[in-house]
């Protein structure tokens, strides 16, 4: 894949995330979209509820540094975030610079919030709230030190925000139907043969033959749309078929 100009038009954006298939196509595009706009990271989520106690476990993907993630959790940030209840109470974008503190928190974090994003550089964010066909409120983030997006530029990255989100709930309803569609038998062909066994030893612990155990896998290949078995685990273990 080649890198996305910023000057592209947004169709050529959007038309490409129709084209993406997993949520890992969706995480490079993601990245690529992100050093377009001439940003350092980007998020995508699902909207925390009220009592939600953390960032991650709301996470779709992301490229944010796992130290600032797991920092940001250690110390509650997301308990009376301004920026997410904002999200909660609006569908329009908006831009915050931490340096100038706009977005004052009612709970005296404020210095935690602006130093550990200034770590990262990533002091500057424009937020842009989603939503899919189901109603799933959820948001897209770029963060970085740039200069604040030009009016042209919210607009663009709304547009493609919404489409990206979409897309993202159609790739794990997809991934949904996949699961439904799997034998208890496929399935556990799958884990064994992700434990690292062989058709033979799999037969052995099941009780079947090693041909019975080559079908089931064949089979579990073609539903998961892969081209083999080793990519036929590696989407399974995406997708949270097995563990």
């Amino acid at each position: 894949m080649t890198p996305l100009p910023q000057t592209a038009s947004v169709d050529v954006y959007v038309n490409e995330v129709a084209g993406l298939n997993t949520q890992f196509d969706i995480f490079r595009f993601m990245k690529r979209l992100t050093e377009a706009y001439r940003s350092r990271a980007f998020m995508v989520l699902n909207l925390p509820s009220a009592t939600a106690r953390d960032l991650q476990s709301n996470t779709v993907i992301t490229n944010w540094p796992a130290e600032l993630l797991s920092a940001y959790d250690h110390e509650a940030l997301l308990t009376n975030s301004p920026v997410v209840r904002r999200l909660r109470a609006s569908t329009i974008p908006f831009f915050n610079d931490l340096s100038i503190g706009k977005f004052e928190r009612s709970d005296g974090k404020s210095g935690i919030v602006s130093a550990l994003f200034e770590r990262f550089r990533m002091m500057r964010c424009a937020y842009f709230p989603t939503h899919d066909a189901s109603g799933m409120r959820g948001a897209v983030l770029f963060c970085g030190d740039r200069e604040p997006f030009a009016a042209e530029e919210m607009l663009e990255l709304h547009y493609i925000s919404t489409h990206i989100y979409d897309r993202l709930a159609e790739i794990r309803a997809l991934d949904n139907r996949v699961v439904d569609a799997l034998t208890d038998r496929e399935i556990d062909c799958l884990n064994w043969t992700a434990a690292g066994k062989t058709s033979v030893e799999i037969a052995e612990i099941l009780g079947l033959s090693e041909h019975t155990v080559n079908h089931y896998l064949n089979r579990a290949t073609k539903k998961l749309d892969t081209v083999n078995r080793t990519q036929a685990v590696a989407k399974a273990l995406r997708i949270g078929l097995i563990k």
